[in-house]
């Protein structure tokens, strides 16, 4: 059972100052595997203050960009040597396969943070430039402030080191909100940003629903705010945004189509289809879950396809072997069996898969891979 009763705010653990607790369940077995506290509004406001203190007075924003690399190339560092216990937290609270967790949750932020490293000891942090008149122009890159970063938990320590990484290595303080599903990877990047010495208040991590998000997008002290998540919930952030004219990035629901064509090899188009429709279960944002083929080939592409989502081992998350976990939560569980069954009865032929559970399993919140065509 993991617990973690503090947040990280200001460089240390400190109390919430309310009594909420996000309980995190297992999608594989529905049992509690851990409790975190749930920030509020007072705690989201102290976050900010940190962050806005350590913009405006600390050393963060000051020191030469090289300074800041060489901060976050021991965040790296320290961050590989717990690679192991982050793809195992993240499989357990999401349910991702270990063998995706360790490749993908954990092995890509680590390639993420390496090329910003490298990135930012290349960029134009200072240009001189010809003015109109003849004069020399001199144009400065500065970071903005605060930014706010509030992640999903899909992907939550990828798409948080492309959020939090680019803005401390620009000089931002941040204040990160992590999902509540996916808490706990997010408190051990607190105790990994400690281990590091970054500097109170660099990085806060406030976690809760969408009440938390609402207080700190709409916060006065946050100058920028980077959401991924829900296009209906992106619209919100975009509004409170704008009543603030904050600067704001969107990435927002995407339902993506792989174009096979007309002298693909189904066998090899089935191969790609594995990852790129089905890595984490599915539930990617990029992932291609319509398949758009030849219509004279159909039946090849239809054929091989079923083949290949038949294959794969659906099961226990932790299980090496394991190519399909369960869904995160029962509400997605809930969610996907009605669009298959609403398929059904629009007329779409069932070729493999259907909403009822897995051969094997009869506990967790697991979905048949399933192919539709026509």
């Amino acid at each position: 059972m993991y617990e973690r009763d503090q947040l990280f705010i200001d460089g240390k653990w400190t109390a919430a100052q309310g009594d909420s607790v996000i309980t995190v369940v297992s999608p594989h077995s529905g049992a509690e595997i851990g409790h975190a506290a749930c920030a509020g509004p007072t705690d989201v406001d102290r976050a900010v203050q940190a962050a806005r203190a350590a913009f405006d007075t600390g050393p963060w924003p000051r020191m030469q960009p090289s300074e800041r690399i060489e901060t976050i190339g021991r965040l790296a560092a320290v961050y590989k040597e717990r690679r192991a216990d982050m793809a195992a937290l993240i499989s357990a609270e999401i349910g991702a396969p270990i063998a995706f967790a360790k490749r993908a949750q954990v092995g890509l932020p680590l390639m993420m943070m390496s090329a910003f490293c490298g990135i930012a000891g290349s960029y134009p942090w200072q240009q001189d430039r010809p003015g109109l008149y003849g004069k020399d122009i001199r144009i400065v890159k500065q970071p903005i402030g605060v930014a706010a970063a509030i992640v999903p938990w899909n992907m939550p320590q990828f798409l948080t080191v492309t959020k939090v990484v680019p803005a401390l290595l620009a000089g931002c303080s941040v204040v990160l909100k992590p999902a509540p599903e996916s808490v706990l990877d997010a408190q051990l990047l607190a105790d990994l940003v400690a281990e590091a010495d970054l500097p109170p208040g660099v990085l806060n991590v406030v976690p809760g629903g969408r009440d938390v998000g609402e207080h700190l997008v709409s916060h006065d002290g946050v100058d920028k705010v980077s959401f991924t998540g829900s296009t209906a919930a992106g619209r919100q952030v975009a509004l409170a945004c704008a009543a603030g004219l904050k600067q704001v990035s969107l990435e927002l629901g995407g339902k993506s189509a792989a174009i096979v064509l007309d002298d693909a090899d189904p066998s090899a188009v089935a191969t790609g289809i594995q990852m790129a429709s089905l890595a984490n279960s599915g539930q990617v944002c990029n992932a291609l879950s319509r398949i758009l083929v030849p219509a004279a080939r159909e039946g090849e592409f239809v054929d091989a396809l079923a083949a290949a989502v038949e294959s794969m081992s659906v099961g226990d998350p932790g299980d090496p072997n394991t190519q399909i976990g369960p869904l995160v939560a029962q509400r997605q569980q809930e969610r996907v069996r009605g669009y298959i069954e609403s398929g059904t009865s629009e007329g779409a032929r069932l070729v493999v898969g259907g909403a009822n559970m897995p051969d094997g399993l009869d506990t967790g919140w697991y979905v048949r891979p399933t192919l539709f065509s026509d």
